[in-house]
C-alpha cells in the first residue's frame, strides 16, 4: 500500500513540475507557447504520466475542431464583406472620441459573440486605425478600449472565445452534458455590458497620455495612393445622382472622385454636375482597402476577369512593382491585352507625386509604378512573372466579394440556430459551413488552412492530455484539497471568488484556454468537495480565464494592439485593473444568481 501511495504521489509531482516548468517556459516567453506545450506533450510521454494512446487525443477533442472551425468561418464572413455592412455607416471622423469608443466596442462586443473575439478585432482594427488618422489622434486612444471590448463579448456564447468552449466540453466530460450555446449568455452579457460601458466613459482616459499623444499609427508600406476605376450597376443606389452629390460618401471612406468615364471617354470638370448612368465608370483615388469600402457602400463593381461566379476560380488582389526593363515598361493594360489575354485586371495605378490623367487602362506604365492587380489566384504568379513585375509584400490584401454576403450570413445563422437547439452537434454544424464555404467560393481553398491559428490548435491539442494526466495521478484532488483546507472557515461564494481571482491571475500571463484547461478540473474538484453545484464554478473560471486585461501577452488581443497602439507593456494595468476588479463585482452575483450554488 505504502508502495503504490508513494508510486501515486511520484505521478502526481512529475505531472506538477511538467506543468509548472511549461508554465515557466510560456511566462518566460522567450520559446514560442505552441513549441513549449508540444515538447511538454513528448516530455509526459518519456515521463510515463501520458500513455501512448492518450498522447494525440487532445487533437481530436471538440474544443480544438470548433475553434479550427469557427476561425476559418470567420475568414468567410470577411470576405464577403460582413464588416463592411456592419461598420459602413458608422464611422464618422467628427464623433466625439467617446462616441467612438463606444460605437466601436458596442459592435466588437456583438460580434464576438458570433465569431472568434481575435478574429473580430483584426478585422476592426482596422477600421478603428483609419477612423484615428482621418481624425487625427492617435489609436492608442482607442485600440486598447476595442481589445477589451472583443474579449469581453466573447464571454456571452460558447463559440466567442476558447475558454467558454474548453470550458462546455470539459462539463460533457466530467458531468455528462457540455453547456449550450446560449448557457454563457447570461452572465456574460452582463459583465460584458458593464465592461463596455466602463471602457466607454472611463477606461479610455486611464491609457498613459504620452501613448495618446504620439504619433503610434504604424503602416507597413507607405504607398502612393491608387489610380483605380469602378463601374455603376444598374441597381446601384447612386444611379441618377450628380457626382458632386457623392462627395460627403467619398469624404467617409476617404477617397477622392476625380472624374467620370462614359463610353470610353473621360468627360471634363464640368463632369461632377453630370448625373451618373448605369455602365458609367467612376475614377478613384485611395488606398485599395478605402477603394473597397467606398465600392461596397456605393453599390459599384469592379471590371473582373472571366466569369467569378460560383465554383469558378478563386480571385485575389496583389500589388506589384514595376522595375526597370519590365515586358509592361511603357505600354498599357489595354495595349498588352492583359484582360483579355491574361484574364488579369488592372484595378490601380500608384504612382508617386503624380496624379495620372490617362484611362487607367490606357495608361502607360512608368518604372516604378506600383500596380493594383485582381486575378485568379492560380494564375496571378505566373501572369507577374510574364509582366516582368515585383510582387510587394506586407499588405493582406482580400477581395470583398459582397454578392455573397447573404449567403454566407445565412448559413451561417442557420448553422448556429440548429445548434443551439440541439439538432445537430455544434462541431458537425460548423464543418458544415465550412465546406458549404469551400463550395460556393466564399473561403477559396488555398485559404482554408491559412485562416487557422495553427499556433493555438497545437497549444490546446498539447495541453489537454496533460490536463488530463493532472486529473487522473489525482493532482487536481490534491490542489483542490489544499485550497479547501486554507479555506474552510469562508463561506462557499468566497471559494468561489478566491478560485476567479487565481484564474485570473493564471489568465494574465497564460493563454487563456490553457488557463482553462488547468483550472476546470480543479474547479469541479473543489465544488464536489464543498458540495456545492460545479457549473458555479466552471462559469467563474470560464468568466475569469477570458479576463486577461493587466498585460499584453494573456490574450492574443492585446498583443495584436501592441506595436499598432504604441503601448508599453505596463500600460495594460491601468485600464485593466478596474476592468477585473469590476467584473468580479458584476459576474459574481450573477453567477449566484443564474448558478446558485
Amino acid at each position: 500500500m505504502r508502495h503504490c501511495d508513494a508510486a501515486v504521489n511520484t505521478q502526481i509531482a512529475t505531472v506538477l513540475v511538467l506543468i509548472a516548468l511549461i508554465l515557466g517556459l510560456l511566462v518566460w516567453g522567450r520559446l514560442r507557447y505552441d513549441v513549449v506545450a508540444f515538447a511538454g506533450l513528448t516530455a509526459g510521454f518519456f515521463l510515463g504520466v501520458i500513455p501512448a494512446g492518450e498522447i494525440f487525443s487532445g487533437f481530436g477533442h471538440p474544443a480544438v475542431v470548433i475553434i479550427a472551425l469557427v476561425l476559418i468561418v470567420s475568414r468567410g464572413l470577411y470576405r464577403v464583406g460582413v464588416i463592411d455592412l456592419i461598420t459602413s455607416h458608422v464611422l464618422d471622423s467628427a464623433r466625439s472620441v467617446q462616441s467612438h469608443i463606444g460605437i466601436m466596442a458596442a459592435i466588437a462586443a456583438g460580434l464576438s459573440t458570433v465569431m472568434n473575439n481575435i478574429a473580430a478585432l483584426a478585422l476592426l482594427m482596422r477600421i478603428d486605425t483609419e477612423a484615428a488618422r482621418r481624425a487625427k489622434r492617435s489609436p492608442a486612444t482607442t485600440l486598447m478600449p476595442l481589445s477589451f471590448a472583443s474579449i469581453l463579448g466573447g464571454m456571452v456564447t460558447l463559440i466567442g472565445t476558447p475558454p467558454n468552449i474548453v470550458i462546455a466540453t470539459y462539463r460533457e466530460d466530467a458531468l455528462g452534458a457540455p453547456f449550450g450555446m446560449f448557457d454563457f449568455t447570461p452572465v456574460g452579457a452582463t459583465v460584458a455590458l458593464a465592461g463596455v460601458l466602463f471602457v466607454t466613459f472611463a477606461g479610455w482616459r486611464l491609457i498613459p497620455a504620452a501613448r495618446t499623444r504620439s504619433n503610434a499609427v504604424r503602416e507597413l508600406a507607405e504607398f502612393a495612393d491608387y489610380i483605380s476605376e469602378a463601374s455603376v450597376p444598374e441597381n446601384s443606389s447612386i444611379v441618377g445622382k450628380a457626382v458632386r452629390e457623392l462627395d460627403t460618401l467619398a469624404d467617409e471612406q476617404d477617397v477622392q472622385i476625380l472624374g467620370l468615364v462614359r463610353r470610353g471617354q473621360r468627360l471634363p470638370g464640368a463632369a461632377r454636375r453630370e448625373k451618373i448612368r448605369k455602365n458609367d465608370l467612376l475614377v478613384l483615388e485611395g488606398s485599395p482597402a478605402q477603394i473597397q469600402g467606398f465600392v461596397g457602400v456605393a453599390g459599384l463593381e469592379y471590371l473582373q476577369p472571366g466569369n467569378n461566379s460560383e465554383g469558378g476560380p478563386a480571385m485575389t488582389l496583389v500589388e506589384v512593382v514595376v522595375p526597370v526593363g519590365a515586358r509592361i515598361v511603357g505600354r498599357s493594360a489595354m495595349q498588352i491585352r492583359l484582360l483579355n489575354r491574361q484574364g488579369v485586371a488592372l484595378l490601380g495605378i500608384a504612382r508617386k507625386g503624380r496624379r495620372i490623367r490617362e484611362r487607367v487602362r490606357k495608361a502607360p506604365i512608368e518604372p516604378g509604378d506600383i500596380l493594383l492587380l485582381l486575378g485568379a489566384e492560380d494564375r496571378l504568379p505566373d501572369v507577374v512573372d510574364w509582366l516582368g513585375c515585383l510582387p510587394l509584400a506586407g499588405r493582406d490584401l482580400q477581395l470583398i466579394e459582397r454578392r455573397k454576403a447573404w449567403a454566407a450570413v445565412a448559413i451561417f445563422a442557420a448553422a448556429i440556430v440548429s445548434a443551439s437547439v440541439g439538432l445537430v452537434y455544434l462541431p458537425i454544424a460548423l464543418a458544415v459551413v465550412v465546406v458549404a464555404y469551400a463550395v460556393l467560393g466564399i473561403v477559396p481553398l488555398s485559404q482554408l488552412y491559412e485562416s487557422v491559428e495553427w499556433p493555438v490548435i497545437v497549444l490546446l491539442g498539447s495541453m489537454i492530455p496533460l490536463g488530463a494526466a493532472l486529473e487522473a495521478s489525482g493532482g487536481t484532488t490534491l490542489i483542490a484539497a489544499g485550497i479547501v483546507e486554507s479555506t474552510s472557515a469562508l463561506p462557499a461564494v468566497v471559494v468561489l471568488l478566491i478560485v476567479m481571482i487565481v484564474t485570473m491571475t493564471l489568465s494574465d500571463v497564460l493563454n487563456n484556454a490553457a488557463t482553462a484547461l488547468i483550472a476546470a478540473p480543479i474547479a469541479i474538484d473543489i465544488a464536489q468537495r464543498l458540495d456545492v453545484n460545479p457549473d458555479s464554478f466552471l462559469m467563474g473560471v470560464a468568466v475569469a480565464a477570458s479576463c486577461a486585461f493587466l498585460t499584453p501577452i494573456g490574450h492574443q488581443n492585446n498583443t495584436i494592439i501592441l506595436g499598432p497602439g504604441g503601448y508599453r507593456f505596463a500600460d495594460y494595468w491601468r485600464m485593466g485593473l478596474p476592468l477585473e476588479i469590476l467584473v468580479l463585482l458584476t459576474g459574481v452575483p450573477m453567477i449566484l444568481l443564474v448558478w446558485p450554488l
